[in-house]
C-alpha cells in the first residue's frame, strides 16, 4: 500500500516537473532569439560618460581605487567586462544574460504567487499565467532600453538582485521547521538586497514588495500587523544603506541637483502625465523613444485631474481586492510600487525613460496573463492564439528595435523622429552626422537644435567647430 502511494506521487510529480522545465526552455529560447540582434548595438548616449570614458571602470584595480562610491556593484560589473577583454560583445552578452536570468526569476516568483492568490480556475491559471506573464516581461519591446542600451544595465542588474532577494525571502517563508532552518535563505535575501541597492537605488522598493507579497496570500488571513514585521530585516538594511550613502558627497550632489531641477509640486503634477506616457509605451510599443520630451505641468488641468482620479481608482480597486482577489491587488500595486522611486515626488533630470518600466511591467503582465489564462478555459483556444500572436509581435518589434542601437546616427535619428522638438536629440544627431563626414546635414541639425533652444551652448560650440573644420570626437 505504501509503495503504491509513493509510485503514484512520483508519477504525479513527473509531468509537472517536465512542464516546468519545458517552460524554462521556452522562456530562455524565446528571449535569446528576440535579442540576438542586440549584439549589433554600439555605444550610445550615457554609455560614453559612464563606461567608455570613465577610467574608474576600466579595470578592477581602478574600480577598487575609486571606492567608496555610488552604485559600486554596477561599476564592478563594468570593470569585470573591461577586464575580460571581450569588448563590446562582452557587454552585450552580460546584459542579455542578465535579462534571461531575470526572466527565470520572474517565472519562479510568479509560479509561487499563483499558488497563493487563489482563482476559480486554479489549475490553468496557476500553470499558464506565470508562463504568459514571464514571456510578456521578457519579450516586450520596452525592455530593450534596459538590455540593448548598455547603460541600462543598472535597471537589469539591480532587478536581478532584487528578484533573487524576494525569491529567497519567499522560499524561507515557506520552509517548514525552526527559524534556524530558514536562516540561510533569510541571510541570502538580505545580502542580495544589499547588492541590489549597490546596483541602483530604486531597489529600495524591496521591503515594500515583501509587504505586498505577504498581503497577497489567499492561503491565510494576513493583516498589516503581520505583514509589516515580515519586511523589518530588509527595512533595517535599507536604513543602514541610507546612513552609509549619507556619508558619500556624491549622493548629496545628486540630491541637490534633483531638488533644484524643478519645483516638487510641478514635478508631481508632471509625473501624473509621465506615468500615463509609460502606460502608453506598454500598450503602443512601436512608439518607443530613448529620449522623450514631456512638457512640465505647473497647474491642475482637466486631464491632470482625470489622470489623478484614474490612478486613485486603480489603487482603491487594488486595496479592495486584497482579501478576495489578491492576484488583482498584486498586479496593480506592483506596477505603481516599482514606478514610485522614479515617477513620483523626487525630481529627476529626465522626466521619464522606458527602462523605468523594467520591473514595473511585471504587474500589468501578470494581470493580462491571468485574464488570458482564465478566458482560455471558457472559450477554447482563441485567447491562446491571440496571446501567441501578441508575444510573436512583441518579439518581432524587439528584434527590430535592437537595430536602432546599431549606430549613433540610427539612434539619434530615431529619437528625432519621435521627439522633433527635442534640442538635445537634434544636437546629438548633428554631432553623429559630423563625425560621419556628412557636414551639410550636421550643420542643419545644429541649427535646428539652436532654433529649438537658443541657449543650447553645446550645439552652438559644435556648429562653430564644424564650420572651422575642428570638430572631433
Amino acid at each position: 500500500m505504501a509503495r503504491s502511494a509513493i509510485d503514484r506521487d512520483l508519477r504525479g510529480a513527473s509531468p509537472r516537473s517536465t512542464s516546468r522545465h519545458r517552460d524554462w526552455l521556452l522562456i530562455a529560447g524565446a528571449t535569446l532569439v528576440a535579442y540576438l540582434t542586440s549584439f549589433s548595438g554600439s555605444w550610445q548616449f550615457d554609455d560614453w560618460a559612464v563606461i567608455v570614458e570613465d577610467a574608474r571602470v576600466h579595470s578592477l584595480a581602478a574600480w577598487w581605487a575609486s571606492m567608496p562610491g555610488i552604485r559600486p556593484i554596477l561599476k564592478l560589473s563594468y570593470a569585470l567586462n573591461w577586464q575580460s577583454g571581450l569588448g563590446l560583445a562582452g557587454f552585450h552578452g552580460v546584459n542579455l544574460a542578465l535579462h534571461v536570468a531575470n526572466a527565470g526569476l520572474v517565472y519562479a516568483l510568479l509560479r509561487r504567487l499563483a499558488e497563493r492568490v487563489g482563482s476559480g480556475a486554479k489549475g490553468e491559471v496557476q500553470t499558464l499565467a506565470p508562463l504568459l506573464a514571464t514571456l510578456l516581461f521578457a519579450l516586450h519591446p520596452v525592455q530593450t532600453e534596459a538590455v540593448t542600451y548598455l547603460s541600462g544595465r543598472s535597471s537589469s542588474l539591480s532587478a536581478a538582485f532584487a528578484l533573487a532577494s524576494l525569491l529567497s525571502w519567499d522560499v524561507a517563508r515557506d520552509r517548514t521547521g525552526t527559524a534556524v532552518r530558514r536562516l540561510p535563505e533569510r541571510i541570502a535575501s538580505l545580502a542580495l538586497f544589499v547588492l541590489a541597492l549597490g546596483s541602483r537605488e530604486t531597489s529600495l522598493v524591496v521591503p515594500f514588495a515583501i509587504v505586498l507579497l505577504t498581503l497577497c496570500d489567499a492561503r491565510r488571513t494576513v493583516r498589516w500587523r503581520e505583514a509589516l514585521p515580515a519586511a523589518l530585516p530588509h527595512a533595517l538594511v535599507l536604513i543602514a544603506a541610507g546612513y552609509a550613502a549619507a556619508h558619500l558627497p556624491r549622493y548629496w550632489m545628486l540630491l541637490e541637483s534633483s531638488f533644484t531641477a524643478r519645483d516638487l509640486g510641478v514635478n508631481l503634477l508632471t509625473q501624473l502625465h509621465a506615468v500615463a506616457y509609460l502606460i502608453g509605451q506598454l500598450l503602443m510599443p512601436w512608439r518607443l523613444n530613448s529620449d522623450p520630451t514631456l512638457a512640465l505641468v505647473s497647474s491642475w488641468t482637466a486631464t491632470t485631474l482625470a489622470l489623478a482620479g484614474a490612478y486613485a481608482a486603480a489603487l482603491v480597486t487594488g486595496a479592495l481586492s486584497l482579501r478576495r482577489r489578491p492576484g488583482i491587488a498584486f498586479g496593480i500595486f506592483w506596477f505603481f510600487l516599482w514606478l514610485a522611486p522614479t515617477n513620483s515626488l523626487l525630481p529627476r533630470l529626465d522626466l521619464v525613460n522606458d527602462r523605468q518600466l523594467y520591473l514595473a511591467l511585471i504587474g500589468p503582465a501578470w494581470l493580462i496573463a491571468v485574464a488570458f489564462a482564465g478566458e482560455r478555459l471558457r472559450v477554447g483556444g482563441a485567447p491562446k492564439i491571440a496571446m501567441a500572436m501578441i508575444l510573436l509581435l512583441c518579439a518581432a518589434i524587439t528584434a527590430g528595435r535592437n537595430l536602432v542601437y546599431s549606430s549613433e546616427i540610427a539612434f539619434w535619428s530615431d529619437v528625432v523622429a519621435g521627439s522633433p522638438d527635442n534640442p538635445r536629440a537634434a544636437g546629438n544627431l548633428g554631432y553623429a552626422l559630423a563625425l560621419d563626414g556628412r557636414t551639410a546635414e550636421a550643420e542643419a541639425e545644429f541649427r535646428r537644435a539652436l532654433a529649438l533652444d537658443p541657449q543650447y551652448t553645446r550645439a552652438a560650440i559644435n556648429l562653430m567647430l564644424l564650420k572651422d573644420g575642428n570638430l572631433k570626437k
